[in-house]
């Protein structure tokens, strides 16, 4: 992993890339990279707190601010070839000045021959401020792959003088996957004072540490939920879809060494208020894993590139948390004005584009869930073949569909009885849907209460069925637009055909 760090970083300073912009938390394994890529060259670090330090013994040489650390070093191109260390001044980085004497050394170490100096700035925040931008590159410390993680796990091994089972290895190997060498050590470390050995439970142990992460970060929400697929009233082919993906997420090892693929995740398109979001929640629970929702909206950043950063932050993040479900709630207006003009539009276009790429090269065990209720504004290339393993379409509840959710929502608060004809319910409750059915639940129950009954009827659940406007009279144009959307592209049902 270091090597391969190392030769990238050597090729963008032979290359002449001026400010290289580093987003790294960890200044020991940076401070490390960058001595060895030195080869010789003088290494000169400012530090936000102390001013100027020396870079090897970090200790101070004198106090002063990045402006006049900047105007004091700038020099020293000319006489060596140098490398300016900066760490953690991303709030300096609106300072017109401190943006000019950096744009001044970009351009000598570009335009003049007698001059050698490349830029670093190490921070765990990036901004990029416009004035700028084109002089730096942002560089991505590469996270350690399968057969590095198992080098970390064996050194370990030896370091403490303890046996791990081969198939635990190769079990904790896939949950530390999207963790760096950092991260990875501090778990094990945490294990073994738990329990003086590491076993196959502490994948329990990584999945708590990653939710950590979730936490501290606040660019996604942890979804805490209690819905099963027994939950969802029909959807019977998007549900033994899902219960396929599960077998190989409950035994990922097995399934990759078979040469099975990572399953990708699926795309849910349909009607309001139908189920969507509960499949979120009940493939989470069917396949034992975290979920997590993304919200784009949170990703927006007021700097240039900050809301690129947050997008990359956010979906590494979502690696790191793996195996989980990446819940993406009503992508269509997540991904609004792709492709339009103006500021808004570009930056949209921008994250819409990186999120693209990630989807199509992801190796990791992220599931996404991305809901929908529109898609005829967005982009064709999201739908194609390749991004998800599957499209689905959720129509409104046929009249099996609705008995069924009728049952769950009745049997859910103790009031389902054989005296129920949720037969006689289904014409009634026509273009009724989920949200609708469990409105009508909820009413009939709170009704029977107040007029102190001990059950309820099909009468009563007749009554709150009149009294219920159905999505289908609110929504009808949107329903119809909907329809006629999904008649386009080649999607599958997620219900079965009625058979009432």
């Amino acid at each position: 992993m270091r090597k391969k760090f190392e030769d990238i970083l050597a090729s963008y300073i032979d290359a002449l890339h001026p400010i290289i912009y580093i987003n790294h938390f960890d200044f020991k394994v940076i401070d490390e990279t960058l001595d060895k890529v030195a080869q010789g060259s003088k290494i000169i670090e400012f530090n936000n707190a102390l001013g100027a330090i020396d870079f090897y013994t970090k200790s101070p040489t004198f106090e002063c601010d990045l402006e006049t650390f900047l105007k004091l070093s700038m020099d020293d191109g000319f006489e060596n070839e140098i490398f300016i260390v900066l760490k953690d001044i991303h709030e300096s980085l609106n300072n017109p000045k401190v943006i000019a004497l950096l744009k001044r050394i970009a351009e000598y170490n570009l335009y003049r021959d007698d001059y050698y100096a490349t830029i670093f700035i190490v921070s765990s925040k990036t901004i990029i401020p416009f004035e700028i931008e084109n002089y730096i590159t942002v560089f991505d410390t590469p996270l350690p792959n399968n057969a590095e993680i198992m080098r970390i796990i064996e050194e370990f091994e030896e370091d403490l003088n303890i046996v791990v089972e081969q198939d635990v290895k190769n079990e904790i190997a896939l949950s530390f996957k999207g963790l760096n060498e950092f991260q990875i050590k501090q778990i094990l470390n945490l294990a073994y004072q738990d329990g003086g050995y590491i076993d196959a439970e502490d994948k329990l142990l990584i999945l708590k540490e990653k939710e950590q992460f979730i936490k501290k970060t606040g660019m996604l929400e942890i979804v805490n939920f209690d819905e099963t697929i027994d939950d969802i009233g029909g959807l019977e082919n998007l549900k033994e879809w899902l219960k396929k993906k599960a077998k190989v997420f409950s035994n990922l090892d097995k399934a990759i060494k078979f040469g099975v693929d990572i399953p990708k995740g699926i795309m849910i398109i349909g009607m309001p208020g139908c189920g969507k979001s509960l499949t979120a929640k009940a493939t989470a629970s069917l396949f034992k894993i975290p979920l997590v929702r993304l919200d784009v909206g949170r990703l927006l950043g007021k700097y240039v590139g900050e809301s690129e950063d947050n997008m990359r932050k956010a979906l590494k993040l979502s690696e790191a948390i793996s195996p989980c479900v990446l819940w993406i709630d009503e992508i269509e207006k997540a991904f609004a004005g792709v492709g339009g003009n103006g500021g808004g539009s570009d930056v949209t276009t921008r994250l819409f584009g990186h999120f693209l790429t990630w989807m199509q090269e992801k190796e990791n065990t992220v599931f996404i869930v991305a809901t929908a209720n529109d898609i005829s504004k967005m982009p064709a290339e999201f739908l194609r073949k390749g991004r998800f393993d599957e499209l689905f379409f959720v129509d409104l509840p046929n009249g099996e569909e609705r008995r069924k959710i009728l049952e769950i929502h009745l049997k859910k608060r103790g009031k389902w009885t054989k005296d129920i004809d949720t037969i006689a319910l289904i014409k009634e409750t026509e273009g009724f849907n989920g949200a609708d059915l469990e409105a009508v639940i909820k009413d009939t129950i709170e009704n029977a209460f107040i007029n102190g009954q001990q059950t309820v009827t099909t009468a009563d659940l007749q009554k709150s069925i009149k009294d219920t406007k159905s999505i289908s009279s609110t929504l009808k144009e949107k329903i119809s637009q909907i329809k006629d959307t999904i008649s386009k592209i080649d999607i599958k049902p997620a219900s079965k055909a009625d058979t009432k």
